[in-house]
Protein backbone atom coordinates (compact mmCIF):
# COMPACT_ATOMS: atom_id res chain seq x y z
CA UNK A 1 0.00 0.00 0.00
CA UNK A 2 1.50 3.56 -1.28
CA UNK A 3 1.91 6.59 0.99
CA UNK A 4 -1.22 8.33 -0.42
CA UNK A 5 -3.83 5.28 0.02
CA UNK A 6 -2.36 5.10 3.32
CA UNK A 7 -3.27 9.13 4.10
CA UNK A 8 -6.51 8.57 2.50
CA UNK A 9 -7.42 5.33 4.70
CA UNK A 10 -6.33 6.38 8.06
CA UNK A 11 -8.88 8.69 9.22
CA UNK A 12 -11.44 6.03 7.82
CA UNK A 13 -9.56 2.98 10.29
CA UNK A 14 -9.94 5.04 13.95
CA UNK A 15 -12.92 5.95 16.22
CA UNK A 16 -12.95 8.06 18.83
CA UNK A 17 -13.03 7.25 22.25
CA UNK A 18 -14.71 10.25 24.39
CA UNK A 19 -13.80 8.71 27.81
CA UNK A 20 -10.20 8.15 27.11
CA UNK A 21 -10.06 11.86 25.62
CA UNK A 22 -11.90 13.13 28.84
CA UNK A 23 -9.58 10.92 31.14
CA UNK A 24 -6.64 12.47 29.65
CA UNK A 25 -7.72 16.15 29.60
CA UNK A 26 -9.21 15.92 33.16
CA UNK A 27 -5.57 14.49 34.36
CA UNK A 28 -4.07 17.31 32.61
CA UNK A 29 -6.18 19.86 34.07
CA UNK A 30 -5.52 18.43 37.43
CA UNK A 31 -1.67 18.16 37.52
CA UNK A 32 -1.29 21.90 35.98
CA UNK A 33 -3.58 23.02 39.17
CA UNK A 34 -1.81 21.23 41.22
CA UNK A 35 1.61 23.30 40.14
CA UNK A 36 -0.92 26.55 40.31
CA UNK A 37 -1.88 26.07 44.10
CA UNK A 38 2.20 25.24 44.92
CA UNK A 39 3.51 28.28 42.96
CA UNK A 40 0.36 30.74 44.53
CA UNK A 41 2.04 30.03 48.11
CA UNK A 42 4.50 33.09 47.63
CA UNK A 43 2.08 35.30 46.28
CA UNK A 44 2.41 37.68 49.19
CA UNK A 45 2.61 41.18 47.15
CA UNK A 46 1.61 42.98 44.35
CA UNK A 47 4.57 42.18 42.47
CA UNK A 48 4.48 38.28 43.12
CA UNK A 49 1.05 38.53 41.61
CA UNK A 50 1.14 40.60 38.56
CA UNK A 51 4.91 40.30 37.97
CA UNK A 52 5.91 36.84 39.36
CA UNK A 53 8.60 38.53 41.95
CA UNK A 54 10.35 39.05 38.51
CA UNK A 55 12.19 35.76 39.13
CA UNK A 56 12.58 34.06 35.83
CA UNK A 57 15.16 33.79 34.32
CA UNK A 58 15.87 34.59 30.83
CA UNK A 59 15.76 31.31 28.77
CA UNK A 60 12.53 30.70 31.50
CA UNK A 61 10.35 33.77 30.81
CA UNK A 62 11.11 33.06 26.78
CA UNK A 63 9.82 29.58 26.91
CA UNK A 64 7.05 31.26 28.75
CA UNK A 65 6.22 33.77 26.17
CA UNK A 66 6.30 30.86 23.40
CA UNK A 67 3.63 29.40 25.49
CA UNK A 68 1.35 32.72 25.96
CA UNK A 69 2.05 33.43 22.16
CA UNK A 70 1.40 29.70 20.36
CA UNK A 71 -2.55 30.31 21.66
CA UNK A 72 -4.88 28.41 19.72
CA UNK A 73 -5.05 30.71 16.89
CA UNK A 74 -1.33 29.22 16.41
CA UNK A 75 -1.99 25.31 16.67
CA UNK A 76 -5.27 24.93 15.67
CA UNK A 77 -6.76 28.28 13.92
CA UNK A 78 -3.49 27.69 11.11
CA UNK A 79 -3.29 24.05 10.73
CA UNK A 80 -6.82 24.68 9.84
CA UNK A 81 -6.33 27.60 7.88
CA UNK A 82 -3.54 25.55 5.85
CA UNK A 83 -5.66 22.50 5.60
CA UNK A 84 -8.58 24.51 3.58
CA UNK A 85 -6.79 27.47 1.90
CA UNK A 86 -3.31 26.54 1.77
CA UNK A 87 -0.40 28.89 0.71
CA UNK A 88 -2.57 31.94 2.30
CA UNK A 89 -3.29 29.89 5.31
CA UNK A 90 0.16 29.90 5.92
CA UNK A 91 0.81 33.87 5.78
CA UNK A 92 -0.76 33.80 9.09
CA UNK A 93 3.17 32.15 10.50
CA UNK A 94 4.55 34.05 8.48
CA UNK A 95 2.68 37.20 10.28
CA UNK A 96 3.14 35.69 13.82
CA UNK A 97 6.52 34.99 13.55
CA UNK A 98 8.16 38.44 11.49
CA UNK A 99 6.15 40.24 14.38
CA UNK A 100 9.01 39.13 17.00
CA UNK A 101 11.66 41.16 15.30
CA UNK A 102 9.84 44.40 15.54
CA UNK A 103 9.10 43.75 19.45
CA UNK A 104 12.95 42.27 19.92
CA UNK A 105 14.05 45.49 17.92
CA UNK A 106 11.79 48.24 19.79
CA UNK A 107 9.94 47.11 22.06
CA UNK A 108 11.14 44.53 24.92
CA UNK A 109 14.03 45.84 26.47
CA UNK A 110 13.05 49.53 26.57
CA UNK A 111 9.57 48.29 27.98
CA UNK A 112 11.38 46.45 30.16
CA UNK A 113 13.35 49.14 31.56
CA UNK A 114 10.87 51.52 31.84
CA UNK A 115 7.25 49.92 33.41
CA UNK A 116 6.34 48.47 36.69
CA UNK A 117 4.10 46.01 36.26
CA UNK A 118 1.58 47.41 33.16
CA UNK A 119 1.98 49.13 29.56
CA UNK A 120 0.72 52.31 31.04
CA UNK A 121 3.94 52.72 33.31
CA UNK A 122 5.42 53.34 30.18
CA UNK A 123 2.94 55.37 28.42
CA UNK A 124 2.27 57.44 31.53
CA UNK A 125 5.99 57.86 32.62
CA UNK A 126 6.37 61.80 31.25
CA UNK A 127 2.53 62.47 30.71
CA UNK A 128 -0.80 63.22 32.74
CA UNK A 129 -1.48 59.96 34.50
CA UNK A 130 -4.97 60.22 34.73
CA UNK A 131 -6.29 60.30 30.95
CA UNK A 132 -3.57 58.38 29.67
CA UNK A 133 -3.82 55.29 32.25
CA UNK A 134 -8.07 55.66 31.59
CA UNK A 135 -7.13 55.31 27.46
CA UNK A 136 -4.54 52.76 28.06
CA UNK A 137 -6.60 50.26 30.28
CA UNK A 138 -9.41 50.72 27.95
CA UNK A 139 -7.59 49.44 25.26
CA UNK A 140 -5.67 46.82 27.22
CA UNK A 141 -9.33 45.59 28.15
CA UNK A 142 -10.83 45.85 24.33
CA UNK A 143 -7.64 43.71 22.88
CA UNK A 144 -8.09 41.31 25.73
CA UNK A 145 -11.70 40.61 25.21
CA UNK A 146 -10.97 40.27 20.79
CA UNK A 147 -8.03 37.70 21.87
CA UNK A 148 -10.11 36.00 24.73
CA UNK A 149 -13.41 35.45 21.92
CA UNK A 150 -10.72 33.33 20.40
CA UNK A 151 -9.40 31.14 22.91
CA UNK A 152 -13.10 30.46 24.20
CA UNK A 153 -13.89 29.76 20.29
CA UNK A 154 -10.98 27.62 20.12
CA UNK A 155 -11.48 25.68 23.90
CA UNK A 156 -15.30 24.97 22.79
CA UNK A 157 -14.13 23.26 19.89
CA UNK A 158 -12.06 21.29 20.99
CA UNK A 159 -13.56 19.88 23.55
CA UNK A 160 -16.61 19.36 21.84
CA UNK A 161 -14.26 17.17 19.25
CA UNK A 162 -13.19 15.60 22.31
CA UNK A 163 -16.65 14.24 23.08
CA UNK A 164 -17.59 13.98 20.02
CA UNK A 165 -20.56 16.90 20.79
CA UNK A 166 -22.39 18.68 17.94
CA UNK A 167 -24.90 20.65 19.60
CA UNK A 168 -24.27 24.01 19.94
CA UNK A 169 -26.15 24.17 23.91
CA UNK A 170 -23.39 21.63 24.98
CA UNK A 171 -20.81 23.12 23.28
CA UNK A 172 -21.41 26.43 24.70
CA UNK A 173 -21.56 24.52 28.55
CA UNK A 174 -18.28 23.21 27.59
CA UNK A 175 -17.22 26.88 26.92
CA UNK A 176 -18.88 27.80 30.55
CA UNK A 177 -16.59 24.81 32.18
CA UNK A 178 -14.15 26.39 30.36
CA UNK A 179 -14.00 29.49 31.71
CA UNK A 180 -14.57 28.80 35.21
CA UNK A 181 -11.05 26.51 34.74
CA UNK A 182 -9.71 29.63 33.57
CA UNK A 183 -10.63 32.07 36.29
CA UNK A 184 -9.33 29.48 39.01
CA UNK A 185 -5.53 29.42 37.47
CA UNK A 186 -5.60 33.29 37.63
CA UNK A 187 -7.11 33.70 40.88
CA UNK A 188 -5.25 31.06 42.16
CA UNK A 189 -1.68 31.35 40.83
CA UNK A 190 -1.47 34.78 39.87
CA UNK A 191 1.36 35.45 37.15
CA UNK A 192 3.96 32.94 38.60
CA UNK A 193 1.53 29.62 38.37
CA UNK A 194 0.21 31.27 34.86
CA UNK A 195 4.32 31.21 34.06
CA UNK A 196 4.75 27.60 34.63
CA UNK A 197 1.87 26.55 33.14
CA UNK A 198 2.67 28.36 30.35
CA UNK A 199 6.37 27.05 30.27
CA UNK A 200 5.17 23.26 30.93
CA UNK A 201 2.44 23.61 28.31
CA UNK A 202 5.05 25.25 25.57
CA UNK A 203 7.47 22.41 26.22
CA UNK A 204 4.40 19.92 25.41
CA UNK A 205 3.31 21.90 22.50
CA UNK A 206 6.17 22.04 20.85
CA UNK A 207 7.31 18.58 21.35
CA UNK A 208 3.59 16.68 20.49
CA UNK A 209 3.57 19.06 17.01
CA UNK A 210 7.10 17.88 16.25
CA UNK A 211 6.55 13.99 16.98
CA UNK A 212 2.96 14.36 14.47
CA UNK A 213 4.90 16.75 12.16
CA UNK A 214 8.03 13.79 11.49
CA UNK A 215 5.11 10.89 11.75
CA UNK A 216 3.13 13.05 8.91
CA UNK A 217 6.91 13.14 6.99
CA UNK A 218 7.19 9.48 7.20
CA UNK A 219 4.19 8.50 5.73
CA UNK A 220 5.39 10.07 2.70
CA UNK A 221 8.95 9.03 2.84
CA UNK A 222 10.26 12.27 4.57
CA UNK A 223 9.59 14.14 1.15
CA UNK A 224 7.71 17.42 1.78
CA UNK A 225 6.66 17.32 -2.14
CA UNK A 226 5.47 13.76 -1.95
CA UNK A 227 2.93 15.58 1.24
CA UNK A 228 1.93 18.37 -0.90
CA UNK A 229 0.68 15.87 -3.87
CA UNK A 230 -1.21 13.70 -1.60
CA UNK A 231 -3.04 16.86 -0.33
CA UNK A 232 -3.72 18.14 -3.51
CA UNK A 233 -4.90 14.14 -4.87
CA UNK A 234 -7.23 13.89 -2.37
CA UNK A 235 -10.66 13.67 -3.22
CA UNK A 236 -12.23 15.54 -0.56
CA UNK A 237 -9.89 18.78 -1.59
CA UNK A 238 -12.12 20.54 -4.32
CA UNK A 239 -9.69 23.14 -4.50
CA UNK A 240 -6.88 20.99 -6.61
CA UNK A 241 -3.58 22.18 -6.94
CA UNK A 242 -4.80 26.24 -5.70
CA UNK A 243 -4.26 25.48 -2.16
CA UNK A 244 0.11 25.33 -3.50
CA UNK A 245 -0.17 28.90 -4.60
CA UNK A 246 -2.01 32.71 -3.30
CA UNK A 247 -5.02 33.60 -3.73
CA UNK A 248 -7.30 31.29 -2.74
CA UNK A 249 -8.60 33.26 0.30
CA UNK A 250 -6.85 36.61 -0.60
CA UNK A 251 -7.01 36.76 -4.31
CA UNK A 252 -10.43 38.48 -4.74
CA UNK A 253 -9.65 41.02 -2.81
CA UNK A 254 -5.76 41.74 -2.55
CA UNK A 255 -6.41 44.93 0.05
CA UNK A 256 -7.38 42.11 3.01
CA UNK A 257 -4.42 40.16 2.80
CA UNK A 258 -2.07 43.57 2.80
CA UNK A 259 -4.18 44.59 5.94
CA UNK A 260 -4.15 41.18 7.22
CA UNK A 261 -0.06 41.30 7.06
CA UNK A 262 -0.27 44.80 9.03
CA UNK A 263 -2.18 43.51 11.92
CA UNK A 264 -0.15 40.57 12.09
CA UNK A 265 3.56 42.18 11.95
CA UNK A 266 2.62 45.14 14.20
CA UNK A 267 0.10 43.74 16.46
CA UNK A 268 2.92 41.62 18.63
CA UNK A 269 4.81 44.46 19.76
CA UNK A 270 1.64 46.36 21.52
CA UNK A 271 -0.25 43.01 22.82
CA UNK A 272 -0.80 44.11 26.69
CA UNK A 273 0.13 40.34 27.71
CA UNK A 274 2.77 39.96 25.81
CA UNK A 275 4.50 43.02 26.83
CA UNK A 276 3.60 42.58 30.76
CA UNK A 277 5.63 39.13 30.59
CA UNK A 278 9.02 41.38 29.65
CA UNK A 279 8.15 42.37 33.48
CA UNK A 280 8.30 39.01 35.30
CA UNK A 281 12.79 38.82 34.47
CA UNK A 282 14.62 40.74 36.87
CA UNK A 283 16.85 42.44 33.89
CA UNK A 284 16.48 44.09 30.43
CA UNK A 285 19.38 41.92 29.62
CA UNK A 286 16.94 39.11 30.68
CA UNK A 287 14.10 40.64 28.94
CA UNK A 288 15.78 40.26 25.27
CA UNK A 289 17.33 37.30 25.98
CA UNK A 290 13.69 35.59 26.71
CA UNK A 291 12.69 37.21 23.19
CA UNK A 292 15.88 35.55 21.35
CA UNK A 293 14.42 32.32 22.98
CA UNK A 294 10.56 33.09 22.40
CA UNK A 295 11.64 33.79 18.31
CA UNK A 296 13.36 30.30 17.60
CA UNK A 297 10.82 28.31 19.83
CA UNK A 298 8.04 30.22 17.65
CA UNK A 299 9.84 29.63 14.67
CA UNK A 300 10.22 26.12 15.09
CA UNK A 301 6.73 25.41 15.53
CA UNK A 302 5.45 27.50 12.81
CA UNK A 303 7.27 25.02 10.91
CA UNK A 304 5.62 21.96 12.03
CA UNK A 305 2.11 23.97 11.32
CA UNK A 306 3.23 23.73 7.45
CA UNK A 307 3.73 20.16 7.80
CA UNK A 308 0.43 19.93 9.89
CA UNK A 309 -1.81 21.61 7.94
CA UNK A 310 -0.87 20.22 4.48
CA UNK A 311 -1.15 16.93 6.47
CA UNK A 312 -4.69 17.70 7.51
CA UNK A 313 -5.79 18.29 3.88
CA UNK A 314 -4.23 14.70 2.70
CA UNK A 315 -4.70 13.14 6.01
CA UNK A 316 -8.07 13.99 6.36
CA UNK A 317 -9.62 16.29 3.88
CA UNK A 318 -11.41 19.90 4.32
CA UNK A 319 -14.69 18.41 3.93
CA UNK A 320 -14.53 16.60 7.27
CA UNK A 321 -12.47 19.02 8.55
CA UNK A 322 -15.67 22.06 8.12
CA UNK A 323 -17.88 19.13 9.00
CA UNK A 324 -16.35 17.85 12.19
CA UNK A 325 -17.50 19.98 15.60
CA UNK A 326 -15.67 23.39 15.62
CA UNK A 327 -14.62 23.25 11.67
CA UNK A 328 -11.31 24.45 10.70
CA UNK A 329 -10.39 24.60 14.57
CA UNK A 330 -10.37 20.63 14.05
CA UNK A 331 -7.97 19.81 11.94
CA UNK A 332 -4.91 19.55 14.28
CA UNK A 333 -6.94 17.07 16.29
CA UNK A 334 -8.02 15.18 13.50
CA UNK A 335 -4.67 14.49 11.98
CA UNK A 336 -3.80 13.41 15.37
CA UNK A 337 -6.87 10.80 15.36
CA UNK A 338 -5.82 9.53 11.93
CA UNK A 339 -1.68 8.88 12.93
CA UNK A 340 -2.17 7.59 16.62
CA UNK A 341 -5.93 7.31 16.90
CA UNK A 342 -7.13 8.32 20.73
CA UNK A 343 -4.88 7.97 22.38
CA UNK A 344 -2.74 10.27 20.33
CA UNK A 345 -5.94 12.57 19.71
CA UNK A 346 -6.41 12.89 23.69
CA UNK A 347 -3.07 13.51 24.77
CA UNK A 348 -2.70 16.72 22.19
CA UNK A 349 -6.09 17.55 22.40
CA UNK A 350 -5.23 17.99 26.39
CA UNK A 351 -1.86 20.12 25.39
CA UNK A 352 -4.05 22.57 22.93
CA UNK A 353 -6.60 22.49 25.81
CA UNK A 354 -3.42 23.59 28.41
CA UNK A 355 -2.68 26.10 25.73
CA UNK A 356 -6.01 27.66 25.09
CA UNK A 357 -6.30 27.76 29.31
CA UNK A 358 -2.34 29.05 29.37
CA UNK A 359 -2.97 31.70 26.88
CA UNK A 360 -6.75 32.46 28.57
CA UNK A 361 -5.06 33.19 32.44
CA UNK A 362 -2.32 35.18 31.18
CA UNK A 363 -4.55 37.37 28.87
CA UNK A 364 -7.26 37.67 31.91
CA UNK A 365 -4.10 38.63 34.49
CA UNK A 366 -3.24 41.21 32.28
CA UNK A 367 -6.67 42.83 31.99
CA UNK A 368 -7.51 42.01 35.75
CA UNK A 369 -4.33 43.96 36.30
CA UNK A 370 -4.51 46.87 33.95
CA UNK A 371 -7.97 47.84 35.59
CA UNK A 372 -6.74 47.66 39.36
CA UNK A 373 -3.35 49.06 38.97
CA UNK A 374 -4.00 51.52 35.98
CA UNK A 375 -7.67 52.62 36.87
CA UNK A 376 -8.76 51.66 40.70
CA UNK A 377 -5.01 52.59 41.88
CA UNK A 378 -4.14 55.44 39.99
CA UNK A 379 -7.04 56.86 38.94
CA UNK A 380 -9.56 56.07 41.74
CA UNK A 381 -7.40 56.03 44.30
CA UNK A 382 -4.58 58.61 43.09
CA UNK A 383 -2.10 56.35 43.88
CA UNK A 384 -2.61 55.39 47.61
CA UNK A 385 -4.08 52.09 47.56
CA UNK A 386 -2.48 49.29 49.52
CA UNK A 387 -0.82 46.11 47.54
CA UNK A 388 -3.39 44.11 48.90
CA UNK A 389 -6.07 46.22 48.34
CA UNK A 390 -5.03 46.26 44.73
CA UNK A 391 -4.90 42.61 44.65
CA UNK A 392 -8.11 42.23 45.68
CA UNK A 393 -9.36 44.23 43.25
CA UNK A 394 -7.73 42.46 40.67
CA UNK A 395 -8.85 39.18 41.32
CA UNK A 396 -12.49 40.65 41.69
CA UNK A 397 -12.21 41.85 37.72
CA UNK A 398 -10.74 38.32 37.00
CA UNK A 399 -14.35 36.92 37.96
CA UNK A 400 -16.02 39.83 35.68
CA UNK A 401 -13.66 39.41 32.73
CA UNK A 402 -13.86 35.48 33.05
CA UNK A 403 -17.94 36.16 32.91
CA UNK A 404 -17.88 38.68 29.67
CA UNK A 405 -15.31 36.03 28.13
CA UNK A 406 -17.75 33.53 28.83
CA UNK A 407 -20.77 35.01 27.27
CA UNK A 408 -18.60 36.35 24.10
CA UNK A 409 -16.70 32.59 23.08
CA UNK A 410 -20.54 31.38 22.95
CA UNK A 411 -21.29 33.85 20.36
CA UNK A 412 -18.34 33.55 18.11
CA UNK A 413 -18.51 28.97 17.95
CA UNK A 414 -17.44 28.02 14.47
CA UNK A 415 -15.39 30.90 13.89
CA UNK A 416 -11.23 30.65 13.10
CA UNK A 417 -9.56 31.28 15.84
CA UNK A 418 -6.45 32.49 14.36
CA UNK A 419 -9.03 35.21 12.28
CA UNK A 420 -10.20 36.11 15.39
CA UNK A 421 -6.85 36.81 16.81
CA UNK A 422 -5.91 39.04 13.75
CA UNK A 423 -8.56 40.99 14.81
CA UNK A 424 -7.09 40.95 18.30
CA UNK A 425 -3.89 42.29 16.53
CA UNK A 426 -5.15 45.04 14.36
CA UNK A 427 -6.60 46.94 17.46
CA UNK A 428 -3.46 46.59 19.68
CA UNK A 429 -1.56 48.08 16.52
CA UNK A 430 -3.74 50.65 15.93
CA UNK A 431 -4.35 51.62 19.64
CA UNK A 432 -1.34 50.60 21.36
CA UNK A 433 1.73 50.70 18.91
CA UNK A 434 1.71 54.02 18.33
CA UNK A 435 1.82 55.57 21.24
CA UNK A 436 4.18 53.08 22.96
CA UNK A 437 6.58 53.99 19.83
CA UNK A 438 5.89 57.78 20.25
CA UNK A 439 6.32 57.23 23.99
CA UNK A 440 9.84 55.32 23.52
CA UNK A 441 11.30 57.65 20.33
CA UNK A 442 9.52 61.18 20.31
CA UNK A 443 10.45 64.01 23.11
CA UNK A 444 7.72 66.66 22.01
CA UNK A 445 4.51 63.42 22.05
CA UNK A 446 2.59 65.05 24.30
CA UNK A 447 -0.72 63.52 26.49
CA UNK A 448 -3.59 64.94 23.59
CA UNK A 449 -1.23 62.98 21.58
CA UNK A 450 -1.65 59.96 23.48
CA UNK A 451 -4.93 60.11 24.25
CA UNK A 452 -6.46 60.70 20.37
CA UNK A 453 -4.13 57.65 19.13
CA UNK A 454 -5.05 55.31 21.73
CA UNK A 455 -8.87 56.17 21.80
CA UNK A 456 -8.80 57.36 17.74
CA UNK A 457 -6.80 53.89 16.76
CA UNK A 458 -8.95 51.88 19.37
CA UNK A 459 -12.19 52.74 17.99
CA UNK A 460 -11.93 53.14 14.23
CA UNK A 461 -10.63 49.39 14.43
CA UNK A 462 -13.70 48.63 16.38
CA UNK A 463 -16.00 50.09 14.21
CA UNK A 464 -14.39 49.07 11.14
CA UNK A 465 -14.81 45.66 12.37
CA UNK A 466 -18.58 45.99 12.93
CA UNK A 467 -19.16 46.85 10.38
CA UNK A 468 -16.84 44.64 8.30
CA UNK A 469 -18.35 41.38 6.61
CA UNK A 470 -17.01 39.53 9.32
CA UNK A 471 -20.22 40.37 11.71
CA UNK A 472 -22.63 40.19 9.25
CA UNK A 473 -23.82 39.96 5.41
CA UNK A 474 -22.02 36.95 4.97
CA UNK A 475 -22.79 32.95 5.68
CA UNK A 476 -19.18 32.75 7.71
CA UNK A 477 -20.48 36.53 9.29
CA UNK A 478 -21.01 35.88 13.02
CA UNK A 479 -24.67 36.99 12.37
CA UNK A 480 -25.02 35.30 9.34
CA UNK A 481 -26.28 36.19 5.83
CA UNK A 482 -29.84 36.80 7.08
CA UNK A 483 -28.56 40.34 8.67
CA UNK A 484 -26.30 42.64 6.61
CA UNK A 485 -25.09 46.34 8.10
CA UNK A 486 -21.31 45.46 6.79
CA UNK A 487 -20.31 48.58 4.53
CA UNK A 488 -16.34 48.69 5.00
CA UNK A 489 -15.34 45.78 2.73
CA UNK A 490 -12.04 44.27 4.12
CA UNK A 491 -12.37 41.85 7.23
CA UNK A 492 -9.37 43.41 8.89
CA UNK A 493 -8.86 46.88 9.55
CA UNK A 494 -5.39 47.85 9.99
CA UNK A 495 -4.66 48.81 6.45
CA UNK A 496 -7.36 51.83 7.51
CA UNK A 497 -6.88 52.08 11.34
CA UNK A 498 -2.74 51.45 11.76
CA UNK A 499 -1.78 54.54 9.69
CA UNK A 500 -4.99 56.35 11.42
CA UNK A 501 -3.69 55.86 14.73
CA UNK A 502 -0.03 56.72 13.99
CA UNK A 503 -1.83 60.24 12.09
CA UNK A 504 -3.76 61.07 15.48
CA UNK A 505 -0.74 60.78 17.76
CA UNK A 506 1.29 62.89 15.66
CA UNK A 507 -1.82 65.62 15.18
CA UNK A 508 -2.82 65.68 18.66
CA UNK A 509 1.05 66.15 19.84
CA UNK A 510 1.22 68.89 17.71
CA UNK A 511 -1.28 70.82 18.62
CA UNK A 512 -1.11 70.10 22.50
CA UNK A 513 -0.39 73.74 23.71
CA UNK A 514 0.18 71.55 27.03
CA UNK A 515 4.02 71.35 27.80
CA UNK A 516 5.11 68.27 29.00
CA UNK A 517 8.03 68.36 31.42
CA UNK A 518 11.28 67.73 29.85
CA UNK A 519 13.07 66.48 32.96
CA UNK A 520 10.53 63.44 33.25
CA UNK A 521 11.59 63.42 29.48
CA UNK A 522 15.08 63.07 29.99
CA UNK A 523 14.64 60.38 32.63
CA UNK A 524 12.49 58.42 30.89
CA UNK A 525 15.56 58.20 28.02
CA UNK A 526 17.75 57.49 30.45
CA UNK A 527 15.79 54.71 32.69
CA UNK A 528 15.16 52.96 28.76
CA UNK A 529 18.68 52.93 27.37
CA UNK A 530 20.13 52.34 30.68
CA UNK A 531 17.97 50.52 32.97
CA UNK A 532 19.10 53.00 35.54
CA UNK A 533 16.18 53.34 37.76
CA UNK A 534 14.19 50.25 36.45
CA UNK A 535 12.19 48.23 39.14
CA UNK A 536 14.53 45.89 40.72
CA UNK A 537 13.75 41.80 41.53
CA UNK A 538 11.82 40.77 44.26
CA UNK A 539 13.61 39.11 46.53
CA UNK A 540 12.06 36.73 49.29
Amino acid sequence: MNAAMILHLAPKQVEQNPVLNISIFLAFVAVTMVIVVRASRNNRTAADYYAGGRSFTGTQNGVAIAGDYLSAASFLGICGAIAIYGYDGFMYSIGFLVAWLVALLLVAELMRNTAKFTMADVLSFRLKQRPVRMAAAATTLAVTFFYLLAQMAGAGGLVSLLLGLEDKTAQSLVIVVVGVVMIMYVLIGGMKGTTWVQIIKAVLLILGAGVMTVWVLALNGFSFHALLEAAVANPENANGAAILVPGLQYGANPLDFVSLALALVLGTAGLPHVLMRFYTVPTAKAARKSVVWAIWLIGIFYLFTLVLGYGAAALVGPETILAAPGGQNSAAPLVALALGGPLLLGFISAVAFATILAVVAGLTITASASYAHDIYNSVIKKGKATPKQEVKVAKITTLVIGGIAIIGGIGVQGQNVAFLVALAFAVAASANLPTILYSLFWKKFTTRGAVWSMVGGLASAVLLIVFSPVVSGTETSMLGDGVNFAIFPLKNPGIVSIPLGFLLGWIGSLTDPGVESPKLAAEMEVRELTGFGAEPPVNH
